[in-house]
């Protein structure tokens, strides 16, 4: 297993040098000058190049690549042109917020698409079914931040239940977020298991089961779910991605001082190596993420935990 862990380990190492180099190339030809940002306009010509000098933005593109990719073999992420500050710094200031939000939208969502897809297969073409599948429409259908907005003028301004914004009030502040980001992987998540249940449940061996006199709920929770897992669990590995790309959206909605507003703010300010510091934080997350999940395989069917050697 270990030999199989390092494999994967190095195959990130190709991903990682393309999809800084994609972000380097898109930071190096979007409009505008960082410089001229720090600086100001009424900053003279000399100032404008010592700057520039200064940040290292006088040499080639690719060559201020391949400075920053030998920097980060090292654990440097450079100093956010717009704090002077690590890059690392700031991330690590931050990462504990969006972490919590993700970790709360994984949570909400697979505690209500299990239930919701087993559900909806059980009682497959019943007015359950349709219900189940009508929430998990919406769930596809509702962008994040018109929820998120819906959550707060209830929950918040109406009931006052939750906070508004900000992460005062603990666990209750990523709530709200939580719900929001994570209703949208839930539908899809709920889908998923349905699909596979109905898949299940048609096998050869619940028939057999069942002729033996083993009560449904039984054949159900032990046979049937744990093989319809599979789909779910890679449909979970794979909707890190979504709660990685909407916690930008659900930070700002939310107020909430993380990763992804952090991004935002940096992309706004051409702030190459703290958008790039991001980038790398976010794709080492979604890459050990779907790592995890091909572990999970393991433990979930004994046959595919065979092949990892």
């Amino acid at each position: 297993m270990w030999k199989y862990i390092l494999r994967r380990l190095l195959a990130v190492i190709p991903v990682l040098l393309g999809v800084i180099f994609i972000v380097y190339m898109i930071m190096s030809m979007a409009p505008g000058d960082p410089v001229l940002q720090l600086v100001g306009e009424q900053a003279t010509p000399e100032q404008i190049e010592a700057k520039r000098i200064e940040l290292g933005l006088d040499k080639p593109v690719l060559l201020q690549y391949v400075n920053y990719v030998f920097k980060l073999v090292q654990g440097d992420f450079g100093n956010s042109y717009k704090t002077k500050t690590g890059v690392i710094i700031e991330i690590a200031a931050r990462f504990p917020t969006t972490l919590k939000m993700s970790l709360t939208a994984v949570i909400i969502s697979v505690v209500l698409a299990l239930p919701l897809g087993v559900v909806a297969a059980v009682k497959q073409n019943t007015w359950i079914d349709g219900v189940s599948m009508f929430i998990a429409l919406l769930g596809v259908s509702v962008p994040i931040f018109w929820l998120g907005l819906m959550l707060l003028l209830l929950f918040s301004l109406r009931l006052g239940w939750f906070p508004a914004s900000g992460t005062n009030a603990g666990i209750r502040s990523f709530i709200l977020p939580g719900f929001a980001l994570g209703f949208q992987s839930m539908a899809t998540i709920a889908r998923t298991t349905r699909s596979s249940m109905l898949e299940v449940i048609r096998q050869d061996y619940i028939r057999t089961a069942r002729a033996k006199g083993v009560p449904y709920g039984t054949v159900i929770r032990r046979h049937a779910l744990r093989n319809a897992l599979i789909p779910t669990v890679t449909m979970v590995g794979l909707q890190v991605g979504s709660l990685l790309s909407g916690s930008v959206l659900t930070e700002t909605v939310f107020g909430l001082p993380g990763l992804g507003r952090y991004m935002i703010a940096s992309i706004s300010g051409r702030d190459t190596p703290s958008v790039l510091g991001c980038i790398v934080m976010f794709t080492l997350i979604f890459t050990l993420v779907n790592l995890l999940v091909d572990l999970l395989y393991g433990f979930i069917d004994p046959r595919i935990r065979a092949q990892y050697k």
